[in-house]
């Protein structure tokens, strides 16, 4: 432990921390907003449930697991900040040099917090409320956990020198590839295609974005862990790359089916945003629109392969989280600048993160779909036809949004 705190660089990452909260409801907007009329609260509730089960979960072992004293590599030690013990208002070395390490153990619950949320928008309509607090608390303990530690906390991947700024590959990837084995175990909903594609107000999952956009800023921004020129260049290229994506996913929307929608506008916006997400600390904004270009045509594609699959990804969070961050966290190393930025890029650092981020993915996919078979012999998890068809909203909460 420090005694050197930086108010300057404490007070940016209470404001990026804040931010970040922000995203878990700004995320059950968008995603709300996109759910079909009758199954808004539970979309949503999942969000929220998300905050009070896993910040337990991260004081009770969690940040242990993923930042505590390294076990071969493999995970962290829980006893070491269990309950918060020896989480204070000393900086910590490792993690955040110049701000209360009580601070960091906050940022990081942040990004804990809404990473399995990112996965209900795959799976909308198919599970119970039991069967996802079972996914969530297996997935934290068993993927996000473990990740987080590999990449961040010491464990073997960053000892190859692996790199994740913000959490593409520890969220987006994680999520993506865990979202589509949870939809290849669950099937196909029972509903037409007609029902599958109903929005139920376009108008708030607008505002979604919008929340999620002003939250990405501290998402990518606080990697750095103070206010230096690092944060200001994961700032700039954060929107760089979610303009530029934006703007190419609707000329190509448009070149395809010869129009784009509104849904076409945030989604290519959301794509820009999870593959720079690995990267923004890494590269200079002007490449950051080489990022955003490419996260526009892969993500794009990547959902038009979804859907030749018959994959039932109701809102394509494989195409746009999975995808996004699988490819940005190869770009770092294609576009790494240099030691000024921390990393470099060149064909030893591309192969490690290939290598890296193809060992996360299918970790994600074959764990969730053990989470999946375990929970499933518990109790029942998966919804009925008539269930999907009523909706439920009424079914779990005995509510629904708007009036009959």
């Amino acid at each position: 432990m420090s005694n050197s705190i930086n108010t300057g660089d404490t007070a940016f990452m209470i404001l990026c921390t804040a931010m970040v909260c922000l995203m878990t409801p700004g995320l059950a907007f968008f995603y709300g907003g996109l759910a079909r009329k009758n199954n808004i609260l539970i979309i949503m509730g999942q969000s929220f449930v998300s905050v009070g089960v896993t910040t337990l979960m991260w004081i009770f072992g969690g940040f242990g697991l993923a930042f505590g004293t390294d076990f071969h590599g493999i995970i962290g030690n829980p006893a070491d900040f269990f309950l918060m013990k020896n989480v204070g208002t000393l900086a910590n070395l490792l993690h955040g040099a110049t701000i209360p390490f009580l601070m960091f153990f906050a940022f990081q619950l942040m990004f804990c917090v809404i990473t399995v949320p990112l996965m209900t928008g795959a799976f909308a309509d198919r599970l119970t409320m039991k069967g996802y607090i079972l996914l969530l608390i297996g997935w934290n303990l068993l993927i996000y956990f473990p990740v987080c530690h590999w990449v961040w906390g010491g464990g073997f991947l960053s000892n190859f020198n692996f790199k994740d700024f913000a959490g593409g590959t520890v969220i987006h990837t994680t999520a993506g590839f865990g979202s589509l084995a949870t939809i290849l175990y669950l099937g196909q909903r029972k509903l037409t295609e007609q029902q599958k594609s109903q929005h139920n107000n376009l108008m708030i999952a607008a505002i979604g974005t919008g929340l999620l956009w002003f939250g990405w800023f501290g998402f990518n921004s606080g990697g750095a862990l103070r206010a230096d020129i690092q944060a200001v260049n994961a700032f700039v290229s954060t929107f760089v790359a979610l303009a530029t994506s934006l703007t190419v996913w609707i000329l190509f929307a448009k070149f395809k089916k010869g129009y784009y929608d509104f849904v076409d506008i945030l989604t290519g916006s959301v794509a820009g945003l999870a593959t720079i997400t690995p990267c923004a600390g890494y590269v200079k904004p002007t490449e950051a629109i080489a990022i955003g270009a490419i996260a526009a045509i892969i993500c794009n594609l990547a959902v038009d392969f979804r859907k030749k699959k018959g994959w039932d990804d109701a809102l394509d969070v494989w195409g746009v989280h999975g995808i996004g961050g699988f490819t940005g966290t190869i770009l770092i190393g294609i576009f790494g600048t240099g030691a000024s930025l921390v990393t470099a890029s060149g064909l030893n650092a591309l192969l490690v993160q290939i290598l890296g981020v193809c060992f996360v993915a299918a970790y994600a996919f074959i764990i969730t779909r053990l989470i999946l078979i375990v929970s499933s012999k518990i109790t029942r998890i998966e919804t009925t036809a008539e269930e999907q068809e009523k909706g439920l909203d009424m079914e779990f909460f005995h509510q629904s949004t708007y009036d009959e």
